[in-house]
C-alpha cells in the first residue's frame, strides 16, 4: 500500500498530464456516482493498462475534467462503506478482479478519491457484467474483438512449464518419480504395457511429454526432480505447505513439501486427518457415517492446484486443514473461466490453459482428468453427502478452494434430500442462500420461479414451498418472520394499553419477531420504516422522542 505522500505525488502528477488518456479516468462525483459506470470503467481501464503494458490505471473523484481542478467528493466518506466497493466490484468482474487499493486524499479544496486498478492479468481480458470494456482516447466503449483477441494471444503465445532447462539433466530427476511416472503412464495406456517396458527413461518421459526431445522441462522439474533440483526452476517454486489449524484458528502443526509433486502430492494426502462423520439420526435420509473428505476430492483439488498455479508469482500452495470440519486449498494465480458456474454447467475441458504442457504431462499420468469434469465431480460428491458445496474465492491473484467435511446447515441438508428433482445448478444457488452470499440476478429469477426461495434482494430464505416438503414449517416462520400488517397491530395494541411509546419499546416487542435473515440493524430500520408509514397514513402522530395514537383511532 503507498504512503499518503506517494499518493500525493501520483495524484499530482495524473493531474498535470492535461488530459485524460486511456488508462486515466478524472470524475467529479461530488455526491455519488453510478455503481454500473464505476464497473464498466473497472473494465475498460483494467483492458487499456494491460493493452498499453501499464502496471496500473487510475479512476479519479472529486477532479473537474475540464481543467483537472479540485472540486472535492462525498462519494461513500465512510471508509468501510468505500472498503466495500471492492467486494462489490468484484462480483461482476471476470475472475473478480477489483481495486488494488482505495486512497484519499484530504487536499485544502475537497477530498480526493483515487481508485488503483489493475492490468488484466497476461491472456485474461476482464469483463463487468459479462461484457469487455475498453478506451478509445477519452471515451468509453466496447473493447472491439481485435483487442479481446490482443490479450488473450498473450497467454498462447508463452508458456512458463515448457521451458527448458539446459543445465538440468535426467540425472536431476527422482528415480522412484520416474518409477512411478511409468506405473501411472501403464495404467492410462494398458495397451502399450509391453512396449512402454522396452522404453529408456529419457523413451519414456519425451512419450509422456515431460521432457522435449530429451531435454529436461520445468514440468519435469516439478513433477519427478529431487527435492535438491528445485533451484533450476527460481524464482518460481514448487511447494506445498500443510497446515493444522485448530478451533480458534491457532497454527497447531505444519510440514513443507517439494518436488517430485507426483510422489508428494501422496504424502500431503497422508497429512490430513480424514475422521469419519457420524450424521444425526433423522429417518432413512442420511447414510450412517462418512469420510469426511473424499479421496477424489482431496487429490482432485491438491493436483488442480498444481496445474493451474500461476508459478511466475513465486508462490507457494497451501493445504489447510482446520480442526473443527474444513480442508482448504490456495494457489497462486487468477481463475482463467469466467465463473465456477460456468465450470460445473459446461462440464467439458478449458479451451486454454495457464500451464498447458504442464496439464498434459499431468493427464498422462493420470493425475488429472483428461475429460475435464473433475470440478463437477467434486460437487456431485459433497451433494450425496449433503454436505455444503465445494466453496471457490478469486481474490488478490488467488484461488482458493474450501471443502466442508461436516452438515453445517441441518435444515439445509433436509431441504436438499428431501426435495426431489433438483439440478445441480439449483443446488449450488440454495446452497449460497443457506451461507447468506450474494446471489445473481439470473439465480434469483430462476430460484423464485421455481418456488425455491422468498424475500428481498439481498435478504432471501427458503419458499413455503420447500418448507412444506421439507417438514421445516417452524424454521420458514423463523426465516420470513411476521409481516408489516401485524407489526402495526402490534404496534396500535401497544398504544392502546400504554396510551405512548418510543421506538425502543416497540424494538423490544418487534425484533425477535422479524426475519432471522435480517441483521439488528435491518431490523431497527424496518420499525423505523413501519412507524413512519403509520405516522403517514394517519394512524399515529409523533411528540417528540414519544409516539401516541392519533385522535382518529382513538
Amino acid at each position: 500500500m503507498k504512503s499518503q505522500a506517494e499518493i500525493q505525488t501520483i495524484l499530482n502528477q495524473l493531474r498535470s498530464q492535461g488530459i485524460e488518456n486511456e488508462v486515466v479516468e478524472f470524475k467529479e462525483a461530488k455526491n455519488q456516482y453510478d455503481f454500473n459506470k464505476i464497473g464498466k470503467y473497472f473494465s475498460a481501464l483494467c483492458n487499456e493498462a494491460n493493452l498499453k503494458n501499464k502496471r496500473s490505471a487510475w479512476l479519479v473523484f472529486g477532479i473537474k475534467d475540464k481543467d483537472k481542478s479540485i472540486v472535492g467528493s462525498q462519494f461513500r466518506t465512510s471508509r468501510a462503506d468505500l472498503d466495500s466497493l471492492k467486494a462489490e466490484v468484484a462480483n461482476h468482474t471476470t475472475g473478480r478482479l477489483t481495486f488494488k487499493e482505495i486512497y484519499e486524499v484530504a487536499a485544502p479544496e475537497g477530498r480526493v478519491v483515487l481508485f488503483e486498478i489493475p492490468a488484466a492479468p497476461k491472456g485474461i481480458p476482464i469483463s463487468w457484467q459479462g461484457h469487455y470494456y475498453g478506451r478509445d482516447g477519452e471515451e468509453l466503449n466496447a473493447l472491439n474483438l481485435e483487442e479481446v483477441e490482443r490479450i488473450r494471444e498473450q497467454s498462447r503465445g508463452e508458456d512458463w512449464s515448457s521451458g527448458i532447462i539446459e543445465e538440468a539433466s535426467i540425472q536431476d530427476l527422482s528415480p522412484e518419480a520416474i518409477l512411478k511416472a511409468r506405473e501411472s503412464f501403464k495404467r492410462k495406456n494398458s495397451h502399450l504395457v509391453e512396449e512402454i517396458d522396452q522404453w529408456n527413461d529419457e523413451t519414456f518421459l519425451n512419450k509422456a511429454k515431460v521432457c522435449i526431445k530429451g531435454k529436461i522441462t520445468r514440468t519435469a522439474i516439478l513433477l519427478l526432480g529431487k527435492s535438491e533440483s528445485e533451484h533450476f526452476i527460481n524464482p518460481a517454486t514448487a511447494k506445498i505447505s500443510w497446515i493444522l489449524r485448530d478451533k480458534d484458528n491457532i497454527e497447531k502443526d505444519y510440514q513443507h513439501f517439494t518436488c517430485p509433486l507426483l510422489l508428494n502430492t501422496e504424502e500431503v494426502y497422508k497429512k490430513i486427518r480424514n475422521l469419519k462423520y457420524r450424521y444425526i439420526s433423522d429417518g432413512t435420509l442420511f447414510p450412517e457415517e462418512v469420510d469426511q473428505y473424499d479421496a477424489y476430492i482431496v487429490r482432485e483439488a491438491l493436483n488442480n492446484c498444481i496445474a493451474h498455479q500461476d508459478y511466475t508469482l513465486s508462490g507457494k500452495i497451501n493445504v489447510v486443514e482446520h480442526e473443527d470440519g474444513k480442508l482448504v486449498f490456495i494457489n497462486s494465480g487468477a481463475f482463467i473461466p469466467s465463473s465456477i458456474e460456468d465450470v460445473v454447467i459446461t462440464d467439458a475441458p478449458e479451451p486454454t490453459y495457464r500451464n498447458p504442457f504442464l496439464v498434459e504431462a499431468m493427464i498422462n499420468l493420470n493425475m488429472i482428468d483428461a475429460i475435464g469434469s473433475g470440478i463437477k465431480r467434486m460437487f456431485n460428491i459433497q451433494r450425496k453427502k449433503y454436505f455444503p458445496m465445494p466453496d471457490y474465492e478469486f481474490t488478490n491473484d488467488k484461488v482458493k478452494l474450501t471443502i466442508t467435511g461436516k452438515v453445517v446447515d441441518i435444515n439445509y441438508a433436509r431441504k436438499i434430500a428431501s426435495v426431489p428433482d433438483l439440478s445441480l445448478v439449483d443446488i449450488i444457488a440454495l446452497d449460497k442462500v443457506a451461507k447468506s452470499k450474494k446471489l445473481s440476478a439470473a439465480e434469483i429469477k430462476d430460484l423464485k420461479n421455481k418456488g425455491l426461495i422468498e424475500g428481498r434482494k439481498p435478504n432471501f430464505h427458503i419458499s413455503v414451498t420447500v418448507a412444506k416438503v421439507t417438514g421445516e414449517k417452524a424454521d420458514y416462520i423463523k426465516q420470513r418472520g411476521i409481516d408489516d400488517e401485524y407489526c402495526q397491530k402490534i404496534i396500535l395494541d401497544y398504544l392502546k394499553k400504554f396510551r405512548e411509546g418510543k421506538r425502543e419499546d416497540f424494538e423490544k416487542v418487534l425484533l425477535d419477531k422479524l426475519p432471522d435473515v435480517l441483521s439488528i440493524d435491518q431490523k431497527k430500520n424496518k420499525v423505523r420504516n413501519i412507524l413512519q408509514k403509520m405516522r403517514r397514513e394517519g394512524l399515529i402522530v409523533p411528540e417528540g422522542k414519544i409516539w401516541i395514537m392519533s385522535k382518529a383511532e382513538i
